[in-house]
Parts: C-alpha cells; structure tokens; sequence
C-alpha cells in the first residue's frame, strides 16, 4: 500500500485546496497518469501517480483544504485484471466486473500522457522527457511563455524548442538530441515546478506524425487494438469554478461570471476568486434596475449595451515578467519608507576626459568609454563612506554588505531587468565597461540567467537615456538605495560669481528611511557629485 501526500508545493505555502479528483476508489491508475488536481493562492497543478496500481481510497474529498503532507489517498500495488479475475466467481457481480474492464479501457484511452509515457520504451525507439531546469536559486516554478514547436515535429539537437519565464527572466530551453516531439505535457501559459515533464521526444520512428499509439506498445494483454490519445475530458468543458473559488465567490458574494478564470480551461483558481475580491472594482457592475415612474422623468437614458469598441480595443495577459516587475515595485512603496533627495552635478571634466581618451581606450579595453562606469565607481566609493546605503533590513537586523555589487537597470521589450555587476570595487574602468556591455547584450538577447540577475546591493537606473530630466527611482526589494541618472542638458549655473553654461545632470537617491537617515542619503549624494566633478579622486581614492 502506497500513501498519496501532498507534496511541498512551494515556499510559503503551508496548505492546499483539493479541486478535482480524475480518479475514484477501485479505478485502475499508471505511473505519471494524473490522479488529482492540487490549488493554492497561486497556481494549479496535477498530482500524478507515484506507480502502478488501484485506488483504494481517497481520504480528502474535492473543496477541502489539507496541510503539505497530509495523506489525502491510499493506492495499492496489483492490477485491475486480478482484481477483476477474484471476482469473477460470483455469478452477480459479472456485469460490474465487464463494466469496470469497459472504464479501464476508456481511462486508457482518455489518459494521453500514460500512453505516450509506455510506448516510449517500445522498441521503436527510447523516449526522453525533457523536464523544467534548475534555472536559479530560490526558483520553484517557471511559466510556460511559448513552445516554437508542436507535436508530431521533428527537432534537431540544441534546436530550441521552449521559452520558459520565471519572475526575473526569459529563457530558452533546448532538445537534448535529435527525435520527434511526440508528447507536449504542458501548454503554454500554464505553470510548472522545477523537475516537471514538459514534454517527450521520441526518436524519428518512435511515433508517428499523428500520434496513434497501438495498445501492445502500451503494456496492454489485448494486442492488436489501435488506440488513439483523445482530449483529457476529466474536466467538464461548463466547470467555471473550482470548488474553493466557488465558496470565496458565495461567501462573498462576488459576480462570477465578470471573474476571468486563468486555470486550466479557463476554470477560475481561488487565487482568482480572491484577487476578485480584494478589487471588487474590477468587477462587472450588475445591470441597473428598470427605471421606475418617480425616476423616470429625471435620470438620463441608461445604454441597455457597453458601448462597442470593435478593434479599438486589445485585451491581453500580463507576461510573467511584467506581473512581478508590477508586484515587487508595489511592495517597495508599501514596505519601504521611502524618500527621495536631489542635487546635480557637472560633467564638464567626464565629457573631457572621454573625448581626450576615447580612441586610446577603445584601443587598449576595445569598448567605448561611457558615462555609467563613472558612475559605479563613484557609488562604490560614496558606499564605502556611507555604509547603511549598502544594507539591507531582514527582520530586526541590519546586514551591512562588505561588497559592491551594483544592480545596471536595463530596459527590453519584455520590461525592466536588473542584472548584476558583481565586485566592481575591483573592476577598472574597462572592466565595469565590458561588464555592462556583456550584461546589456544578455538582456537584449533574453539570455540573462538567474543568477545573472540576484545578490545586487545596490542598484543603478540611468533614466537619461530615454529623455527623462528628472524622476524619483523606486528601490528595488531588499536594496536600501537607488541611484537616478537623467539626461545632460546645458545650463546657465553660476561658478566664481560668474554665470556660464555647463552640462548639467541632476541626481536623484531614492532611500529606505528606516536604515538610512537623510543626513546620510546627502551625504552619500554628495559624494557622487564630488568624484563626478573631480574624477581624479577616483584614480587617488579621496
């Protein structure tokens, strides 16, 4: 007897709510075949069979709620045909014994993946799943964003065949080895623990291009019957709601039918159900009552209809990236106590310096020499000097960084990534040069890697280069300090009594006030100002 327990599921998640079962006690199961379907805040996802065998028991029933490790059914070991065979001997129960044979070839033909999972160790060729990696510390699922090839395609080694997204970046996942894709496991959009099945790719003549399977292959006794994977129909196509969103909604009486359901067939999840319900303003409104006589007169004609917007109109799903860029950016504000200082600096003596030494560094580092590794070196230096801009805030201690690496903000199509330039307190100006141009080419490319992208300590966001003259930077969880780059423009300023035009910038430092006081934030801005206007103290460390 094998126990089914709910595994861990994720970090912070303590409990899960059963939704569906897609067996019954008595029902025949295959290893990797779906046994029930799990829900959590977050996401949805199946339970597959740990091995051969029946289900003897489900101990949680669907709308409960159980603990991570809680015994939810019993599966024994054996086979439906001898448990079928003992009860053959009874003359009465002949007919449920046929029935039960009848579902077990239905619940083979309706389960594609048991199917496809069997005939890829049929001589036809060695199948291989193709699995989620490991692609970062502290990553537990990724989202599906888009598979370049479909069942039935043969692919060649390395050829890409999947984009995954996590919350920090996009990446590509590529074909072990030459075959045929017979099996997609999971759709795009859906989301998916690292370790799970994407999909299996069979050799060139393991399937063929339609994705009939014989029965044989299967391990089946009856050999000879061609059996073809049909559309899992465990889910009802009318299933709106599943049982815990369905209670949030009663419980607080939320319009159903204005929640966009974001599970599997467009079910709605209880993390739906409850983002309905801490924004009721995104709910559709019910329709107003027929006017009555005293109101008649006075209240303007309401439209029966929306008014049409035809093409006018895109509505589409925020990309992974974008739902996380959006969260964490709202939790900044709603965590940190966060507060903006200015001042501006001249760059006069940059733009001289680069103008003198630009043929002469490109020659020796082969990069252009650009404003942004002044910039890093002069916050390295001002976070030598002001140390709590470089900490951080877990709990009731304050951890002090003893390093620098800075997080370069770096805007792509997909939304705003911040990877990481690690030490550049040991970098040369070249160096943290060819760093940012080897990171800006990742990002530009979606080849930034989780670890490309995490244990920043402070964070650079050069708003200049899009026009931007002045802007208040939000930080970036669990950083204590952003600094803001703006456009250089010229200026009349006023230097010795005299008013002269200069290439001004101004600089924003947006601060975590609970760990950095405001005399510390200036004076971490007004040392970058200095290094700025007097680069020679980089090279001296004054």
């Amino acid at each position: 007897m094998t126990d089914i327990t709910v595994p861990n599921v994720g970090e912070s998640v303590s409990e899960v709510t059963i939704a569906q079962w897609f067996k019954k006690p008595g029902d025949t199961v295959k290893k990797d075949e779906p046994l029930v379907e799990l829900e959590t805040d977050k996401a949805a996802q199946e339970l597959v069979s740990p091995e051969d065998g029946i289900l003897e028991e489900i101990v949680a029933e669907e709308g409960e709620n159980v603990a991570i490790g809680a015994l939810i059914a019993r599966l024994s070991s054996g086979s439906a045909k001898a448990k079928s065979d003992s009860k053959k001997e009874k003359p009465a129960d002949k007919e449920k014994s046929a029935d039960k044979g009848d579902s077990e070839v239905k619940a083979q033909t309706e389960a594609p993946s048991s199917t496809q999972s069997a005939s890829s160790k049929s001589p036809g060729g060695a199948s291989v799943d193709i699995e989620v990696p490991n692609v970062g510390e502290s990553v537990s699922e990724v989202t599906v964003a888009a598979w370049m090839v479909k069942a039935g395609d043969a692919v060649k080694k390395d050829q890409p065949i999947v984009e995954l997204e996590t919350d920090k970046a996009a990446q590509e996942l590529v074909a072990p080895r030459s075959g045929v894709i017979t099996e997609i496991l999971i759709d795009e959009g859906e989301v998916a623990k690292i370790g799970d099945t994407l999909a299996r790719l069979g050799e060139s003549n393991s399937a063929s291009p339609d994705g009939d399977i014989s029965a044989s292959s299967a391990g089946d006794e009856g050999g000879g019957i061609a059996v073809t994977p049909s559309v899992n129909e465990t889910v009802p196509s009318n299933a709106k709601a599943m049982p815990s969103a369905e209670r949030i909604i009663k419980e607080n009486n939320l319009d159903g039918s204005a929640i966009s359901g974001t599970g599997r067939d467009g079910r709605i999840t209880k993390g739906d159900a409850l983002q309905a319900k801490n924004n009721p303003a995104g709910q559709k409104m019910p329709a107003p009552p027929a006017n009555t006589p005293e109101k008649s007169s006075t209240a303007p004609a309401t439209p029966a209809t929306p008014r049409a917007t035809g093409e006018r109109e895109e509505r589409v799903r925020m990309s992974r990236i974008r739902q996380t860029i959006a969260r964490r950016l709202k939790e900044a504000q709603n965590t940190a106590a966060m507060l903006t200082t200015y001042n501006e600096a001249d760059m006069s003596h940059i733009m001289a310096m680069r103008s003198d030494y630009k043929e002469l560094f490109i020659k020796k580092h082969g990069v252009k020499l650009g404003f942004m590794s002044f910039f890093v070196k002069a916050c390295v230096q001002a976070l030598k000097d002001v140390p709590s801009v470089n900490a951080e805030i877990d709990g009731t201690d304050i951890i002090f960084k003893n390093y620098y690496d800075i997080s370069i903000a770096v805007g792509t199509d997909k939304g705003l990534v911040v990877p990481v330039l690690r030490d550049c307190d040991s970098l040369s100006l070249g160096g943290i040069e060819k760093g940012i141009g080897a990171l800006g080419a990742k990002a530009r490319d979606g080849q930034l890697s989780m670890d490309d992208m995490s244990g920043g300590t402070f964070t650079i966001s050069n708003g200049g280069v899009y026009g931007s003259l002045m802007s208040s930077p939000i930080l970036n969880p669990p950083q204590s300090g952003i600094l803001g780059m703006h456009k250089i423009e010229k200026r009349a300023v006023v230097i010795d009594d005299a008013i002269v035009i200069r290439p001004m910038m101004y600089l924003a430092l947006s601060y975590d006030h609970r760990i950095v006081d405001g005399k510390e934030a200036v004076m971490f801005l007004v040392r970058v100002k200095e290094c700025l206007e007097d680069p020679e103290r980089l090279l001296l460390d004054l």
